[in-house]
């Protein structure tokens, strides 16, 4: 049987919660709990260590249903969070507030089908869309910085780069799980959207057709992406174990840019109309002279940020902003994050003023996320990321390296 020893600080509790998540109200045995942990971990944990956390060392994370079953506290409550004015009335519990931000901890999935009808305006969000890499296995992984699918770049410069999914590693089921998944999410959504709400998604040149194609079979109507201009570590590396035999070959282009892929649940009637009775429809312009365009020139995320953020798909907040804003066409409703990590884009709602709601499974990041969104929130606007012309009159000439 495996002993507390071998694991990370935290990494059991993280494990036990996980797998109560997943089984909601009704709770899991000792033994399922067991099995997700040999599952997630790769070898098994003694009993005696699940007990101590359930009883005795996270006191009131869990709730005990009866003999030798546990859920997490309040899982079994149906509540309603109390809406002050001008907040939209959501089914669950928050674990923390700040401003006109809430952060809900559970599975973004469970927690949507919870939620009333048309109570969401917007979303954008950057979502696990490897799937595996935020499995607890890799996640323990990279907090411990042995990587496994994470890719752990050497340091550039006298910088430390940021850790990236490695989705070349991607298997087929692994990719036809990951279609699936953005179908299911993406029908679940849709009811809890009000007609004509926008929904941003980050993604990656390797999988964008597959979270495309899901989420318009899911019945959402495409229109177009928002293309961020940043130069990262992924991609133009020459042939592995050769790259003095083939000096002049990269196996795959560098990358100089991330789509954020743009849908819209259908409008009632016209969009003025939407408008008039829904507030969505169409993407807030940047000024009377200026509307909303779809490539951004962006900069990685800076170290100031990153030390407050420690996530490794952190995304700057002068780009979160700006696409954040854009969501709400005339400045009211409410934005959703469903995998708000490590709470970006609750921050950078808070920052425009708009009211925000995150979902957030993984305990550690949830918990990040709450000290971390009034710290990227009050940071101030900062100058050099444009939106690109079409007649190129505001571009940037160099883009720093990121990861």
């Amino acid at each position: 049987m495996g002993t507390v020893g071998k694991f990370q600080p935290g990494q059991i509790r993280d494990g036990i919660a996980e797998c109560l998540s997943r089984h909601g109200m009704d709770g899991a045995s000792i033994g399922e709990i067991e099995a997700h942990m040999e599952t997630a971990f790769g070898e098994a944990v003694a009993s005696s260590s699940i007990r101590s956390y359930l009883q005795l060392n996270t006191p009131g994370k869990f709730e005990r249903l009866g003999r030798g079953r546990y859920r997490i506290a309040d899982a079994g409550l149906v509540m309603t969070d109390p809406a002050p004015d001008g907040e939209v009335e959501l089914k669950g519990k928050p674990v923390y507030r700040h401003g006109k931000t809430r952060l809900f901890r559970a599975d973004s999935l469970e927690w949507l089908r919870e939620q009333p009808e048309h109570s969401v305006h917007g979303v954008v969000t950057d979502p696990p869309y490897g799937l595996v890499e935020y499995t607890p296995t890799e996640l323990a992984k990279l907090r411990a910085g042995r990587g496994g699918t994470w890719r752990i770049p050497p340091s550039f410069d006298g910088h430390q780069r940021a850790p990236l999914p490695r989705f070349t590693t991607l298997s087929s089921a692994e990719l036809d799980q990951l279609e699936r998944f953005f179908r299911q999410f993406g029908e679940i959504l849709m009811p809890v959207l009000v007609p004509g709400a926008h929904v941003m998604v980050a993604a990656n040149p390797l999988v964008s057709h597959l979270v495309s194609y899901a989420l318009d079979a899911a019945g959402f109507e495409r229109r177009g992406e928002v293309v961020r201009l940043v130069t990262t570590m992924r991609g133009g590396d020459r042939p592995k174990n050769a790259h003095e035999e083939f000096p002049d070959v990269s196996v795959m282009p560098r990358s100089n840019w991330e789509p954020w892929l743009l849908f819209r649940k259908p409008v009632e009637g016209t969009v003025a109309e939407n408008l008039r009775k829904w507030k969505t429809g169409g993407l807030r312009r940047i000024s009377d002279e200026r509307p909303f365009g779809d490539v951004i020139a962006s900069s990685p995320t800076n170290v100031k940020e990153r030390t407050i953020a420690n996530h490794p798909s952190l995304k700057p907040q002068a780009f979160m902003r700006q696409v954040v804003r854009a969501i709400l066409p005339l400045g009211e409703g409410i934005v959703l994050d469903p995998f708000a990590g490590s709470g970006s884009t609750l921050a950078a709602a808070e920052a425009v003023g708009y009211q925000s709601v995150g979902v957030e499974l993984d305990p550690t990041y949830a918990e990040l996320a709450s000290k971390s969104i009034p710290k990227l929130a009050a940071l101030p606007d900062r100058v050099g990321l444009v939106h690109v012309d079409p007649v190129g009159a505001e571009a940037s000439d160099a883009v720093p390296v990121e990861g």
